[in-house]
């Protein structure tokens, strides 16, 4: 079967309700550790079910968002998302509390029963109302990114589809397509500073009814944080200033002189080449064609992965017009299948996806046959850095790709790496501030911004842009708006990924049989255990980053 095939049905809120009521009264009459396990089978066979029909109806909608039905579903599901939140967490409530969770413990594990703690501090009936209004502004938020009708050289493109010429190696065309794509959020700046806005209060509203002085407790327990906190956050953010920014800098100034500038503008800042950045070769139906040799010849295991991919159709990765902007993996329990979302534009972004989202895929599709369904709730940090290391080891591939500019392509994918974590570390702190402050005005947050960007991108020259000048980049960072306090994942496994790249520069094989174990080891312990047992050093741990550095600069 197909991706077009799976069959779709719409969640029954009350069926779900009298489901999840029938799973918890037979939880709390169960005689035995067994019984117990067993009912919490049907537990996992009930989410799994929910889980894929919204996801479902949450791809199809992303694939058109002018589709009338899916939006309808996709608003349905805004509203039953946090009462399905719910539901799960008082069944968790109820296991917890459950004279035989230690017997269930020795099966699911430690981790599953800590993220339960977490969840049952995640979400109450008290604050799905504000869950339902958070949903309705991150859609809203999207749509309006998605609405997007750019005149540009005779045609009308979208978001997505203007991101080639954003990077052209004509410093021309490039500042014309900068003044049109900021030219759009210049003309939506009053509706997407209100949007922002109200998602702040809206998420303040919530961590104070859970009974924290902001939203920050709240949204970690949410990101499932659940062996570090605020403090090692810190600690990470201090090393990224004091070891990597000073590298990133020395980055951007061979790039400069790479690219024969006087000074580095924003309209530069994704540009690494006077030639242009590489790009693939081919048609992207060619891309994935060389996406699948090169995962059949990495090893059996990544082979099998891209063969069952391709001929389940589990990616959509063409642009169009009417399509959400931006990529994802996401999967579907029921058909134990990954899927690929992403909006191909000609660029290196292309042949990411069949890397960076191939490695999510390709752990997820690792461990569907895993009994215990916990062990795929693996957070974040985790989760990238899987994606964020397969992006290195592919590599070596990278010719069936962009042919003779294949090492172009690794020096670029390198410097864009080290270069990434202080952007991403900055639109953490941007966002711990913002929480910590919710009554900051527009002019405020635009202010916070500049100062972070002094600390973390000292380089940035946004002169002649006002937008910008004021302040108001953040604005085009999706995450910001509907991913609260993801980001800094993002810059934790890069560094993981760092120093996978380290290591396989030694001793290629050694680091593939480390990842491959990290990825099978799945969410059975805790991200900073599994770490140690992969043979990597935490990156919360001091000179983390300041040894990377020191390997990476010769």
């Amino acid at each position: 079967m197909v991706f077009r095939e799976f069959s779709y049905t719409r969640v029954d809120e009350a069926g779900l309700r009298a489901e999840f009521a029938s799973l918890t009264a037979d939880l709390k009459a169960a005689r035995s550790g067994g019984e117990a396990f067993g009912v919490h089978q049907r537990y996992y066979r009930a989410v799994d079910h929910a889980v894929t029909q919204m996801t479902l109806a949450e791809i199809r909608h992303d694939i058109d968002v002018t589709d009338a039905f899916y939006a309808k579903e996709q608003d349905y599901n805004d509203q039953l998302g946090p009462v399905f939140e719910n539901l799960m967490t008082e069944y968790q409530k109820t296991l917890y509390e459950s004279p035989y969770r230690g017997d269930v413990e020795k099966r699911i594990g430690p981790v599953a029963i800590r993220n339960m703690e977490l969840a049952m501090k995640s979400v109450d009936p008290k604050i799905i109302s504000f869950m339902q209004e958070e949903n309705a502004l991150e859609t809203r938020y999207n749509k309006l990114l998605a609405s997007a009708k750019i005149e540009w050289n005779g045609e009308t493109l979208n978001l997505s589809l203007m991101t080639p010429y954003l990077s052209s190696p004509d410093r021309a065309v490039r500042q014309a397509a900068w003044d049109r794509v900021t030219a759009f959020y210049a003309s939506n700046e009053e509706e997407i500073e209100e949007i922002y806005d109200r998602l702040i209060r809206c998420r303040t509203k919530q961590g104070e009814a859970m009974g924290y002085d902001t939203y920050l407790p709240l949204g970690d327990a949410r990101m499932r944080r659940n062996c570090y906190g605020r403090d090692e956050m810190a600690s990470f953010r201090k090393q990224v200033k004091e070891d990597l920014v000073p590298f990133a800098e020395r980055i951007h100034e061979t790039r400069r002189r790479r690219l024969g500038l006087d000074r580095l503008r924003y309209i530069d800042e994704g540009v690494y080449f006077t030639e242009g950045n590489p790009r693939p070769v081919g048609t992207p139906e060619e891309i994935l064609a060389a996406g699948r040799k090169m995962y059949g010849e990495l090893s059996p295991e990544t082979g099998a992965f891209m063969d069952f991919m391709c001929e389940h159709e589990l990616f959509d990765v063409l642009g169009r017009k009417t399509k959400k902007t931006g990529g994802y993996m996401t999967y579907l329990p029921d058909y134990k299948a990954p899927f690929i979302f992403a909006n191909f534009n000609g660029t290196r972004g292309d042949v990411d996806v069949i890397t960076h989202e191939c490695g999510h895929a390709f752990q997820g599709y690792l461990a569907a046959d895993d009994p215990i369904r916990e062990h795929a709730d693996i957070t974040m940090e985790t989760a990238e850095t899987h994606s964020m290391s397969m992006e290195f080891f592919t590599e070596p591939w990278m010719e069936l790709f962009f042919g003779r500019g294949a090492d172009r392509y690794r020096q670029l994918h390198l410097e864009d790496s080290v270069i990434f974590i202080p952007y991403g570390t900055m639109v953490d702190e941007f966002q711990e501030i913002m929480y910590r402050n919710p009554a900051l005005s527009p002019k405020d947050r635009n202010g916070v911004w500049l100062d972070l960007e002094r600390q973390y991108r000292p380089h940035m020259d946004f002169e002649g842009c006002d937008l910008y000048e004021r302040g108001a980049f953040w604005q085009k960072q999706h995450h910001i708006f509907d991913c609260p306090l993801y980001y800094i994942d993002y810059c934790i496994a890069g560094t993981d990924a760092l120093e996978y790249k380290v290591w396989m520069d030694r001793d290629y094989k050694a680091a593939w049989a480390s990842y491959l174990k990290l990825c099978r080891l799945s969410a059975s312990g805790f991200f900073t255990d599994l770490i140690r047992e992969a043979g990597l050093v935490s990156p919360f741990e001091d000179g983390c980053l300041r040894n990377v550095v020191n390997q990476l600069d010769h």
